[in-house]
């Protein structure tokens, strides 16, 4: 392979055996397609920009070079499927296998622009890696919620609020008929709520309103930290007082905490609850990055159980209908995900057009991730929302529980009886007849779609 265009072979047949990356490249003016796409399986894979050390002289170093064995042109862009021998890679580093596929690539002048949208894992890697501990079906029993959206809030403002303003929030809502209490990404251990004392303090009220209602309750506590070492010690502490969630920031603290903290997870018994602050900074330009729907794959495959992917168009967040549904079809995806996984829901999703990039996946024995939407959602809004993505996620609501005229434990009473009314096929109009909190909330916000 003595030079870029070398990497395009349009007659090679990729194996199972292969990973495989669709993509999306733009070419700059003075280049053109088969050297901007050979150049990126050049350096994501053997190459360099000097012929004469590409690897040409050695027969072992080309088996494991990539390959575009698939290139069209959409517009200004081509789009380019990228086959990676599996050798390429070492088995159960994930940060090893980005280093390569999504690694120097996006700072190369061979390309205008580069987008990973989608990647199909081979068996080997996928088994390789630990996956969700629980999964859907995991929390849901340990939740003791088997036919319905779970429902969680985080308390608002994010930040600032003491321990007790926080934990008499976590009251509020699971007396109001929530099941999780969640914090917010980047509430951890200030001093003005220090992490064991709201770890602490929402036990005991937890424990309370779970034999006031007979409902388990749970709490999806942010353990995270750039220093493991502490990430592990929060981790133990709140396993430790009897609590079911480890909550991380999956991006700011990268994959090696995140493969990490489901090590430990796993020995503790604890459930991953992931958020994904900042990925917006890679996710977010059609062009240019790294999609959702890949990010999803990776955290799955790492072994979350709970990762947030958006609103469906609906809420606040980027992400339209298309593009959430795809990333939830990919990320819950099981060998019995039509049967007797889910044969208990019943479903009124629309299938998610098959024009984004992406590929078909075998998830083999990985177990599926549950979809959280979030950002923006209020009583008004959730039936377009369960539309579009299933009954077979959490909702979480932040200001739409906390802004409403009466309080956080009138506005998760009005959610609770908004998911109530999607369950029973019941108007909300009519069902806020009967309860008074969904219809001061509808008059507050109608079924206005915020933004």
């Amino acid at each position: 392979m003595a030079g870029y265009e070398d990497f395009v072979q349009l007659d090679y047949k990729p194996s199972r055996s292969d990973l495989i990356v669709s993509s999306r490249i733009r070419v700059p003016s003075w280049s053109t397609w088969k050297r901007a796409a050979g150049a990126v399986g050049s350096e994501s894979s053997v190459g360099t920009w000097a012929e004469s050390v590409v690897g040409l002289k050695y027969a072992h170093v080309q088996r494991v070079a990539a390959k575009i064995f698939s290139a069209r042109r959409v517009g200004n862009e081509y789009v380019l499927k990228i086959a990676y021998p599996q050798d390429h890679f070492e088995m159960g580093n994930m940060s090893q296998i980005l280093a390569s596929i999504a690694g120097n690539v996006f700072g190369m002048k061979a390309v205008e622009s580069l987008r990973i949208d989608d990647i199909r894992w081979t068996r080997d890697i996928i088994r390789s890696f630990p996956g969700p501990k629980f999964g859907i079906d995991g929390i849901r029993k340990f939740m003791k919620v088997k036919k319905r959206p779970l429902m969680l809030s985080v308390p608002k403002p994010k930040v600032g609020m003491t321990t007790d303003e926080h934990c008499q929030i976590g009251h509020d809502i699971w007396l109001g008929g929530l099941d999780l209490l969640k914090d917010d990404e980047n509430l951890s251990n200030q001093k003005f709520n220090l992490f064991k004392n709201r770890v602490a303090k929402c036990m005991k009220i937890r424990d309370r309103i779970e034999r006031q209602t007979g409902d388990r309750k749970s709490y999806l506590i942010n353990v995270t930290h750039s220093d493991f070492r502490e990430m592990e010690r929060r981790a133990r502490f709140v396993a430790d007082l009897g609590w079911e969630f480890a909550m991380i920031d999956v991006v700011t603290c990268g994959f090696s905490g995140v493969h990490s903290l489901r090590n430990l997870c796993g020995d503790l018994g604890l459930a991953i609850h992931a958020h994904r602050a900042m990925h917006g900074a890679f996710t977010r330009v059609p062009s240019h990055g790294f999609s959702m729907l890949a990010l999803g794959e990776v955290v799955r495959l790492l072994g979350v159980d709970q990762l947030h992917i958006g609103t469906a168009g609906v809420g606040k967040l980027v992400g339209g209908r298309k593009e959430v549904v795809e990333i939830e079809e990919h990320i819950a995806e099981s060998p019995h995900a039509m049967n007797e996984h889910r044969s208990h829901l019943t479903f009124n999703k629309v299938k998610a057009n098959r024009d984004l990039n992406t590929l078909d996946e075998d998830w083999l024995n990985v177990k599926p991730v549950l979809p959280v939407t979030s950002g923006g959602i209020h009583p008004g809004i959730v039936e377009p929302i369960l539309d579009r993505m299933g009954i077979d996620i959490a909702v979480q609501i932040g200001g739409g529980i906390h802004g409403h005229p009466k309080g956080s434990y009138a506005g998760a009473v009005a959610m609770r009886a908004s998911i109530e009314a999607y369950m029973d096929k019941q108007n909300l109009e009519e069902k806020a007849k009967g309860c008074k909190e969904l219809q001061q909330a509808l008059d507050k916000w109608g079924h206005e779609r915020t933004r």
